[in-house]
């Protein structure tokens, strides 16, 4: 059995959260000065940017910029959310279409319909948390998503969650407010980890814990750029103002196969590497050589990791020099920047 530990602490005086599997570290998120992924705003569009298709909106944390615009003009108010972390000196990447997620329930106004997490495939199990919902409210007009978490939590913590994401919803949605405002604060790392991090888990909340359960070793080894893949292999992943070059090495063994092993122990590590150095944007793989033939085994192998990771990552493809491009959303920011 897996052993899970989910250490809630402070580093540098920022509230952290660590994900610790089997005694190595899986998942870390730090708090931040920057608005946080899931703030909502009252914005104010300020001027349109026809060749881009979007627009600029002021915001009390500075400029946004939200994409695909219709029919808005300066000076419109809107509501929208943070989706990511902006680039050093560009605006915030936000959109309209607000949601308002927690442990359980998501809710998504402008959509209406309940559903429930496909991944939960027991179909009474699937009954009894319509029945939950069903037994908690009526005639709701936003829509409602029921999490994978639901699968084994108790109704009234079900019923708890969801009544709060509704009233949160309908508070925002209901505000008479006028002028740029923060109206959602975007979740921390201590609540982010209570939300997301859903699997049974032991907890740790006393100060201190990050070094008593090795997590501080961890991040030193983060500040790192090399990493170890395994049998004499290792990987560097290092980050441009451009893009984030990952080159892989083969180390000292010089075997027919040592580039396929290298490259598909790159495709199972490389999500962890990228999520706790906290790395996002364009993502470049410069591969150790391989024959071709091999090349959509690795590309299933990459895929297959990228879909089990927290963060939304899209394969682009392979380029005439034999590298692997990837676009991956920017959800946090590089951990490099919260440690200094």
């Amino acid at each position: 059995m897996i052993g899970r530990t989910i250490i809630l602490d402070h580093l540098n005086g920022r509230e952290a959260a660590a994900l610790m599997v089997d005694g190595k570290l899986d998942d870390l998120l730090i708090s931040t000065d920057a608005p946080a992924p899931g703030t909502i705003y009252r914005a104010i569009a300020d001027r349109p940017i026809k060749g881009q298709g979007g627009m600029f909106l002021r915001t009390p944390d500075g400029a946004a910029f939200l994409r695909q615009i219709k029919g808005m003009a300066p000076g419109d108010e809107l509501l929208v959310q943070v989706t990511g972390y902006a680039d050093e000196g560009k605006a915030i990447p936000v959109q309209n279409r607000v949601l308002f997620k927690s442990r359980y329930v998501i809710v998504t106004p402008n959509a209406p319909g309940i559903n429930v997490s496909r991944s939960i495939r027991d179909d009474e199990r699937r009954e009894e948390i319509l029945a939950v919902v069903h037994d908690t409210v009526e005639n709701v007009p936003h829509g409602i998503i029921m999490r994978s978490s639901c699968e084994h939590a108790d109704a009234e913590d079900i019923a708890d969650d969801l009544l709060s994401m509704l009233g949160l919803a309908d508070q925002v949605l209901n505000d008479d407010g006028t002028g740029g405002e923060k109206l959602v604060e975007g979740d921390k790392p201590h609540l982010l980890a209570w939300r997301d991090w859903v699997e049974p888990a032991e907890i740790i909340t006393e100060d201190g814990g990050f070094e008593t359960h090795a997590v501080l070793d961890a991040i030193d080894a983060l500040e790192s750029p090399r990493f170890e893949l395994g049998g004499g292999a290792f990987a560097y992943v290092e980050p441009t103002r451009a893009l984030v070059a990952v080159d892989v090495n083969t180390g000292k063994d010089t075997s027919m196969t040592a580039g396929t092993k290298a490259n598909f122990a790159l495709a199972k590590g490389l999500p962890r590497e990228l999520r706790l150095r906290g790395l996002g944007g364009q993502i470049v793989l410069d591969l150790a050589p391989m024959p071709k033939k091999d090349r959509r085994g690795f590309e299933s192998a990459l895929k297959a990791a990228l879909r089990n990771d927290s963060i939304e990552t899209v394969f682009v493809g392979w380029t005439p020099l034999g590298h692997v491009e990837l676009q991956r959303k920017r959800a946090r920011l590089p951990l490099v920047e919260l440690l200094k």
